[in-house]
């Protein structure tokens, strides 16, 4: 849906006739759609108790529009005599304004966070459940999956503009956090590839069930380390086929089959276990490998090995851009931008930030976590370089190259996950800030 087509408006505004959409995931509110027209008291009360501060609402589709209240509200109401027994009211400071506008954001922005993790928490959740299915109730797994992707794809197309988001510390096996971590980058990919929704929709079960196989293997070979023996590389390499039989017996498509048998296929023929070259793989296959890739070098099973977000594009880049499609691995490096979410960087103005999300449509002015001495941790803002033009980025910096007081307050995720969120958007028509 077009945001000129919206307009933000007070919770109090809202009333029955009015088509809402709302801006939550799909795991956050009762409602079987984001967007429908409130026909019922019970419906606007259950709306008003989301939390919610302002909802956008369609005009076109509403029976009820913002400016009929304002109209029907016009009776004046004389001011009051002052009452010696009421104190005058206290004017305050700019500077506790600002202090409170801040606090004000910062809650926002927190709330914000809070719904992405929920909503990867809850994916995770489900992955797990769909791994203790697949061999005795195969169809429900595969049901459970579709659930789970088509879900994050409608909000995915619903959301307009998507930001994404790195979130804090994820707790949690990293068997169910790794595939999670890849549907989503995957899905973002794919969305900026120009996929469609059917298309999303196969390419994020690819994404989601690429190792589920690794169930079949010893334990000891489920994750990839470089000092396995040439024994144990190939039992690894196993999970590739023991993936695909799994999809066969969900009763997956021939084409979401075919994308997990590619996962570790590389263009240059480097890949396993069929060493195709890019003229032989197929859009998930491409998109799927390269993202994979991509979150190993940030997550490895040892995480001493961990490279930062922008170390591990850098590798990609500099060490490995034979290895992927380079219309794939091109549109991965606009969208994640030069600093991805999590990488540690050093502004020009010599303060240390923590990248926390990039938009992108714009992935050269990510939003960052400032470290400022003078506020408090707790109060701290995201800072969006898109309208901080006399502020950039000078250079990308390993966590441990932080002074301990920028370490403490930034504190650098280990382990780097992402969920995506809606873009702000500018202010609408009827003067409400979004």
């Amino acid at each position: 849906m077009e945001a000129s087509q919206t307009k933000l408006i007070d919770i109090h505004q809202l009333r029955k006739g009015m088509f809402v959409q709302l801006e939550l995931g799909w795991m956050d509110h009762p409602f079987p759609v984001g967007s429908f027209k409130i026909s019922s008291d019970e419906q606007l009360q259950t709306v008003r108790s989301l939390g919610l501060s302002q909802i956008r609402y369609v005009p076109s589709r509403s029976d009820v529009q913002v400016e009929d209240l304002a109209v029907a509200d016009t009776t004046v109401v004389p001011p009051a005599s002052p009452d010696p027994a009421v104190p005058p009211t206290i004017t305050l400071s700019p500077l506790e304004l600002a202090r409170r506008k801040r606090l004000a954001d910062r809650a926002s922005q927190e709330r914000s966070l809070e719904l992405c993790e929920r909503r990867f928490f809850e994916a995770t959740r489900q992955y797990r459940k769909v791994g203790e299915q697949v061999r005795t109730s195969p169809v429900q797994a595969r049901e459970q999956s579709e659930d789970l992707v088509n879900g994050c794809v409608a909000e995915l197309l619903d959301n307009g503009e998507s930001v994404i988001r790195l979130l804090t510390e994820v707790s949690g096996d990293r068997s169910a956090t790794h595939p999670i971590n890849v549907m989503i980058i995957s899905l973002l990919l794919g969305r900026s590839l120009g996929l469609g929704e059917q298309e999303l929709k196969e390419l994020g079960l690819v994404a989601m069930l690429h190792d589920l196989g690794k169930q079949e293997l010893p334990e000891r070979v489920r994750a990839f380390d470089d000092q396995f023996s040439t024994a144990e590389y190939r039992m690894y390499q196993e999970h590739v086929e023991q993936s695909v039989q799994v999809a066969q017996r969900m009763g997956l498509s021939a084409s979401v089959q075919k994308g997990i048998a590619q996962h570790h296929e590389m263009a240059d023929g480097s890949g396993f276990p069929m060493r195709h070259k890019v003229d032989r793989l197929e859009t998930y296959g491409k998109i799927v490998s390269l993202v994979n890739r991509y979150d190993n070098l940030c997550n490895p099973a040892r995480m001493a090995i961990a490279l930062t977000p922008h170390e591990a594009l850098s590798v990609i880049f500099a060490q490995m851009k034979a290895r992927f499609d380079p219309a794939v691995l091109g549109a991965f490096i606009r969208m994640m931008g030069v600093y991805p979410p999590g990488s540690v960087v050093q502004l020009v103005n010599d303060r240390f930030a923590l990248v926390v999300s990039v938009n992108s449509s714009r992935p050269l002015r990510p939003r960052i976590l400032v470290h400022d001495p003078q506020v408090p941790r707790s109060e701290a803002l995201i800072l969006d370089l898109e309208h901080t033009p006399d502020l950039g980025i000078k250079r990308s910096l390993k966590a441990a190259q932080l002074p301990k007081a920028a370490l403490d307050y930034l504190s650098p995720r280990q382990r780097i996950c992402y969920f995506f969120e809606r873009a702000v958007e500018a202010p609408v028509e009827t003067g409400v800030a979004p």
